[in-house]
């Protein structure tokens, strides 16, 4: 069975100040080491932005059909995409470029999980709630997103929870976790700035 994966780096970044996807951590580019960490788990892997906003994308581009809609069209976009590939049901990675914990230890137990399950989406949930931006989705979830984000839903859970969920809670994720970091994004200047100063910490 084939995963596929795909990086969300559509946003606009409006409270990062900058591109976060350029973002340097750890010697390279958010967007690099994120397609490099889902490309270790996934047969396939594409980055969901516009093709003209990463000319060195080590990985293929597909433009964002809704831009400017959030995440939940980066979404869409992606499970439509995986649609094409076969109108058999198949599975798709699809991750946020601004998670700078992830881990490819966690993604590959996700993976396991929603091979084994019957439900349409497996995604985690931590402290602050469903983690969409860090999930395992069915191309069949492709007709009920589209009927939700066409009806005016933009948040992704709300669309999300029109469909079968498995939810992956703490007890499943906690030992791939340090310090409750796993699904922290960095959403502003001081979130870049602290993700930093924790790597370097524990790189002492």
């Amino acid at each position: 069975m084939k995963l596929y994966g795909y990086v969300q780096a559509g946003g606009g970044s409006t409270r990062f100040g900058r591109d976060k996807a350029l973002a340097e951590f750890a010697g390279t580019t958010m967007l690099s080491r994120t397609t490099k960490i889902v490309a270790s788990v996934c047969d396939d892997v594409k980055v969901v932005a516009s093709t003209t906003r990463y000319s060195e994308s080590p990985v293929a581009l597909i433009e964002d059909r809704w831009p400017g809609q959030g995440p939940l069209g980066g979404i869409l976009t992606a499970l439509l995409e995986t649609r094409n590939v076969s109108a058999e049901p198949l599975w798709s990675l699809i991750v946020s470029c601004d998670m700078p914990f992830l881990s490819a230890a966690w993604l590959e137990i996700m993976k396991e999980k929603a091979f084994q399950s019957s439900a349409l989406v497996v995604v985690p949930e931590s402290d602050n709630g469903l983690e969409p931006l860090c999930a395992c989705w069915r191309s069949d979830a492709a007709p009920t997103i589209q009927e939700a984000f066409d009806s005016g839903v933009r948040k992704v859970t709300e669309a999300m929870k029109r469909l079968p969920m498995e939810v992956l809670d703490e007890p499943v994720w906690k030992r791939f976790d340090s310090g409750k970091r796993l699904f922290w994004n960095m959403n502003t200047p001081q979130d870049y700035e602290e993700a930093r100063r924790l790597l370097e910490e524990h790189s002492l």
